[in-house]
């Protein structure tokens, strides 16, 4: 059993176990979903600020009421693609009266929403369990917006001089977040889902499962045990696994919801058999949620990750039953 144990540490840890020996993984993509639900940009480097990647995250389209869409209930939300000027993920670079987010559908003329422009307050913005205020982005972005949904929509900016959203606190205090579901980063490795492909009859991409940071190079799962890694000395730490919505059950190129790969990973990447030793909610498991560290203390140059970076793990959980989900 210790060999086996020392083993699989050797495997987590890259051999080394931190800057000094062998990396874990590679950062295959960095990708960043600046409307909430709405496609992904995939970056060649991202800024890392107090609440994620700076930009993501950032708007979310809510309804008559504030409250916020996601593609479980708007699956067409995934066809909403979605531009920023490549210097935006530049570390230093601030918005010109030039400067905008263009978003595209299907059947819609573009729409350019300026990011440097004066704009109002709207009350009562809800994301889940918490509301606030945010900044409106006009009459225009709202009619695209309500033209595409067939209802009246409001396109909204998470309002950070003012607002203040934690993460669960059940199982990351002090950190903070903008319009994500509930922690700043997911990170999925290019080996997970190779795995899962293997035994789905029909395979997926991994866009179906919105990570942020995208690795390769290590053992298929392998991220779930990640409890502390380093990413160019960022240090993350591995707060959660996380369970899969519906989401990855729509696919992204059409917004059609179908079963799988839930209904396939419900048979190996369940709790009840992944984390036989806890109360069984019937969740799969897909990624891990990570925070940075360097979030609760004062931020300085170079707080970037780029594509190619390599990974290094610090600390792993022993199993994961022991991992936090």
């Amino acid at each position: 059993m210790e060999k086996a144990a020392s083993f699989l540490s050797s495997l987590l840890l890259g051999g080394g176990g931190g800057d000094e020996g062998p990396a874990a993984a590679t950062v295959k993509s960095l990708l960043v979903y600046p409307i909430k639900s709405c496609r992904g940009i995939s970056v060649p480097q991202a800024p890392v600020t107090s609440t994620g990647f700076r930009w993501d995250r950032q708007w979310a389209v809510v309804n008559a009421k504030g409250r916020a869409y996601t593609q479980r209930v708007e699956p067409t939300m995934a066809l909403v693609q979605v531009e920023m000027p490549p210097e935006a993920f530049d570390e230093d670079w601030k918005p010109t009266p030039d400067s905008y987010l263009v978003v595209r559908a299907p059947g819609m003329d573009s729409l350019k929403v300026p990011l440097a422009a004066e704009r109002t307050t709207l009350d009562d913005v809800s994301v889940w369990e918490w509301s606030g205020s945010a900044y409106d982005e006009g009459d225009e972005a709202a009619e695209w917006f309500s033209t595409y949904f067939g209802k009246p929509s409001r396109l909204v900016q998470f309002k950070q001089e003012s607002e203040i959203r934690p993460t669960n606190l059940d199982y990351a205090q002090g950190y903070k977040i903008t319009f994500a579901d509930c922690f700043p980063f997911l990170i999925a490795s290019q080996g997970s889902l190779d795995a899962l492909n293997e035994i789905l009859k029909e395979p997926v991409p991994m866009n179906r499962f919105r990570p942020n940071i995208l690795v390769d190079g290590c053992h298929p799962y392998s991220e779930d045990l990640w409890k502390n890694i380093k990413i160019n000395k960022l240090a993350f730490q591995g707060v959660k696994l996380c369970n899969r919505c519906k989401v990855p059950t729509i696919n992204q190129d059409n917004g059609i919801l179908g079963t799988e790969p839930t209904e396939t990973m419900l048979t190996f990447r369940s709790d009840e058999v992944l984390r036989p030793g806890h109360k069984n909610k019937r969740q799969v498991y897909f990624g891990q949620n990570l925070v940075c560290k360097e979030a609760l203390s004062a931020w300085g140059k170079g707080q970037i990750i780029k594509v190619g970076d390599p990974v290094y793990v610090l600390q792993a959980f022993p199993s994961l039953n022991e991992a936090p989900a």
